[in-house]
């Protein structure tokens, strides 16, 4: 007897969830890198609880100026969820308005974490040493404040493009969608970081 072929689940034809091999991609890319910030966060966890002397982050660090920086990407994170929902609509000016607030925004978030990072290396801090205590502070704190920043900055110049693509109209709703799932989570790891590493 010839053996009854059966169908599989899913053979490439369609998505599952109907959600699109873009959307998919882009959800792999986002759980992909976001293991790799949480391993980071974890090594960083590990060698706080195992230091002898961590420095106090309240002493380092102006924790008003990293609430601003905090407020700052928040509130582009509510700008770009706007700009996402202007371009389902077919409001391409408004999106246009929304998505160049949103640049801007990273933009500002960028500068001030410049001179996060001015302030820590005029005060002494390197990836060898600190003068605060435990000599992996100043390599973790460039690493993932770094990491988390070029993120920022690879999602400023998404945002760049993607607001040059709505003003001669050649952007899409989906296209939209997924930088606006990017920069949500840059700013989502943002939240993480800072809790983690400067609040505790």
């Amino acid at each position: 007897m010839m053996p009854v072929a059966r169908p599989a689940a899913w053979d490439g034809g369609v998505c599952p969830f109907a959600a699109g091999w873009q959307r998919v991609l882009m959800w792999w890319f986002i759980v992909g890198d976001g293991l790799l910030f949480g391993a980071f966060l974890a090594a960083y966890g590990y060698a706080r609880l195992i230091a002898t002397t961590w420095p106090d982050s309240s002493v380092v660090f102006s924790l008003p100026y990293l609430a601003a920086m905090t407020l700052v990407l928040n509130t582009s994170s509510a700008m770009m969820a706007s700009g996402v929902a202007a371009a389902r609509r077919g409001a391409w000016p408004t999106a246009r308005r929304w998505l160049l607030a949103t640049t801007l925004g990273g933009v500002l978030f960028l500068g001030m974490q410049a001179d996060e990072w001015r302030h820590a290396i005029a005060a002494g801090a390197r990836l060898s040493g600190n003068p605060w205590g435990d000599a992996s502070f100043g390599a973790y704190f460039f690493l993932i404040t770094g990491f988390h920043g070029t993120h920022v900055l690879l999602g400023v110049l998404i945002l760049t493009i993607a607001t040059a693509r709505v003003a001669t109209r050649r952007a899409t709703p989906l296209g939209i969608e997924l930088v606006g799932l990017y920069w949500h989570f840059v700013e989502l790891v943002w939240v993480f970081i800072f809790t983690l590493f400067y609040l505790l």
